[in-house]
């Protein structure tokens, strides 16, 4: 986790940001605590904490001032962070994250950390909160989304479908679709559907207060940007509830390419491998006539130089050895062996 801090810490003073939210999207459930993190600079003259629910503006929740261990509430959060403890804001050395501890159905919403300095401020790109398990909203509304995944090709078309089913307890809502896209981009508000109504309709029994919602997100002309999951949420009374998304996964033949040079390079690896086995074939079989070759031709002396040896000495027969013109370099070195 400490290498972690500070790798992101590196990275924002590489980029010349001052803060950095490392998770764009966080998942939690009912009940449940989760942090915030926000990696900023520790010069920072002030840290502070905005929440935004969807279709709303963003409301300033807790700031940090540099050189101070106290910190700042406002709004309604003020209870919160004082009396039940439910929020918390920490403030570190290159960090300032904010804690909420048994989280509520109200709590999903976006989160942005800000810097404030003496000309300016700056948000960081947000961190999405989604709080599962509802149970007060499963005996009024679901969201279904389907497919689950789809596997599309540049230049494709395609229709994500959302529905979400109502019960009358639930009044008016209205319905939202979310991207979180691959690699660094972070979430955001991709459409809206506003109060829809013409888009529900009632069931076919009488007693029966249930409407399910359609809310269709076509995709035209689809790029590589386009790739990631899809979010549908549905927003009412200050709630909001979000479906478990649709992935979107781009194909774009890379892996038959990938398949097909794996099937060439294999090939080409084996007419080297046989292309070897020749050469070394080729070469023993030369290395090896060559051989017969120079063992079967044998120099002899010639006989006149044998009788030298005898009736003249070795001294003679060296001299003259070495001075005879018609003998061949092999004869005169068989002769004084």
């Amino acid at each position: 986790m400490i290498i972690m801090y500070k790798s992101v810490l590196y990275l924002c003073c590489a980029l010349n940001k001052d803060v950095i939210q490392p998770d764009p999207v966080t998942v939690t459930h009912l009940g449940q605590s989760v942090s915030l993190t926000c990696v900023c600079r520790s010069n920072l003259i002030r840290v502070s904490w905005y929440k935004q629910t969807v279709g709303k503006k963003p409301i300033l929740m807790a700031s940090s001032y540099h050189g101070t261990e106290n910190s700042f509430y406002y709004n309604n959060f003020t209870e919160e962070f004082t009396e039940t403890k439910r929020l918390s804001l920490r403030r570190g050395f290159d960090s300032c994250n904010l804690t909420i501890s048994k989280t509520e159905s109200g709590d999903s919403a976006t989160y942005y950390c800000v810097s404030t300095s003496a000309r300016e401020v700056k948000f960081g790109e947000g961190t999405v909160l989604i709080v599962k398990g509802n149970l007060s909203w499963s005996n009024c509304m679901s969201v279904l989304q389907q497919p689950v995944s789809e596997s599309v090709q540049p230049g494709d078309s395609v229709t994500l479908n959302c529905t979400i089913h109502t019960e009358t307890c639930a009044g008016e809502h209205s319905g939202y679709w979310f991207r979180h896209g691959s690699g660094k981009s972070h979430p955001g508000i991709i459409y809206t559907h506003g109060d829809r109504n013409d888009q529900c309709e009632k069931s076919s029994e009488a007693w029966s207060p249930r409407q399910s919602c359609v809310y269709n997100l076509p995709k035209r002309n689809l790029s590589l940007s386009d790739a990631g999951t899809y979010y549908c949420a549905v927003a009412s009374c200050g709630e909001i509830l979000f479906g478990n998304g649709t992935k979107l996964e781009m194909d774009c033949g890379c892996k038959e390419d990938h398949l097909l040079l794996v099937y060439c390079l294999g090939v080409a690896l084996a007419l080297c491998f046989i292309l070897i086995i020749v050469l070394c074939c080729v070469m023993y079989k030369m290395t090896k006539k060559t051989y017969l070759l120079s063992k079967g031709k044998r120099y002899h002396c010639p006989q006149y130089m044998i009788e030298l040896l005898v009736n003249r000495g070795r001294r003679a027969l060296v001299r003259d050895v070495t001075k005879n013109p018609i003998l061949s370099d092999h004869e005169k070195q068989d002769c004084l062996v």
